[in-house]
């Protein structure tokens, strides 16, 4: 007699949504996760990423992405990426953590950039008869404060601090990828770490991606016809379940709309 679980088994981390300390992907989400999902690749030699992500925190991406290289190196596993519509910005940071990332021709792959901003409202308080009192002890304190005028100085430290950010990026992406990025493929004018994205047709000729597929051709790749993925992802509650809810991502962007972000 043969059992459904003798059927060979291929462990899939599902990474879909924001990245974020209070969004859908965050290290406390996926602590237990990655390490259910190593025990199992380490028996079976694979693991697979299933990314659906246009990126959040640099933390959060740097801390999920290096969790996986651990575990990985630790168990002697290899990891595998297929993005389905979205790999992009730290979606594309989280990818990168895999020997081998995969894409729909369609997918869109890489946005290797940071950016960062919000709303200044220097007169809106005084119009209505609002009187703000802030009291501080530091200089910058206030930095970037949207009820006050920008400052030269302010804006000048932000760009510093998004370039310190993209240069770190741009080394994780070169460190991982190596001599797969064919930057003599590139169209005129076309730059792999500007920021922008392509299709995933186009990035496997520049060398962000290394073949077209997706979760399920992997699963058969690595363990054959009858291999059955087996997922693994935070638990959530009946909110996480409903279509399209991003309220804890929504409060994350909303409560940190001045500092950078990978996305």
């Amino acid at each position: 007699m043969k059992f459904p679980f003798r059927r060979p088994r291929i462990p899939v981390l599902i990474l879909h949504g924001m990245i974020a300390r209070r969004g859908a992907i965050n290290i406390g989400a996926y602590e237990k996760p990655i390490a259910r999902a190593a025990a199992m690749a380490k028996r079976c030699g694979h693991l697979v990423l299933d990314i659906d992500s246009p990126g959040g925190s640099p933390v959060q991406s740097d801390l999920i992405a290096s969790a996986l290289r651990t575990a990985a190196e630790k168990d002697g596993f290899r990891i595998h990426a297929a993005i389905a519509d979205l790999g992009a910005s730290g979606g594309y940071w989280i990818a990168c953590a895999a020997d081998r990332i995969l894409a729909n021709p369609m997918s869109i792959v890489g946005s290797i950039g940071v950016i960062g901003g919000g709303f200044g409202f220097p007169e809106a308080i005084s119009r209505l008869g609002i009187e703000r009192r802030v009291y501080k002890a530091g200089a910058n304190k206030q930095r970037l404060d949207p009820f006050l005028p920008e400052r030269r100085e302010d804006v000048e430290f932000t760009q510093a601090l998004m370039t310190d950010i993209h240069q770190g990026f741009i080394a994780w992406v070169k460190r991982r990828r190596g001599p797969a990025l064919k930057e003599g493929a590139l169209k005129s004018g076309e730059e792999l770490f500007d920021g922008g994205y392509m299709l995933g047709a186009r990035a496997m000729e520049v060398g962000l991606a290394d073949d077209l597929g997706d979760v399920a051709s992997l699963v058969r790749e690595l363990g054959g016809e009858k291999a059955r993925a087996v997922r693994f992802g935070p638990r959530r509650g009946w909110l996480g379940r409903i279509p399209g809810l991003a309220l804890d991502a929504l409060a994350e962007r909303t409560a940190e709309a001045r500092f950078p972000t990978l996305g």
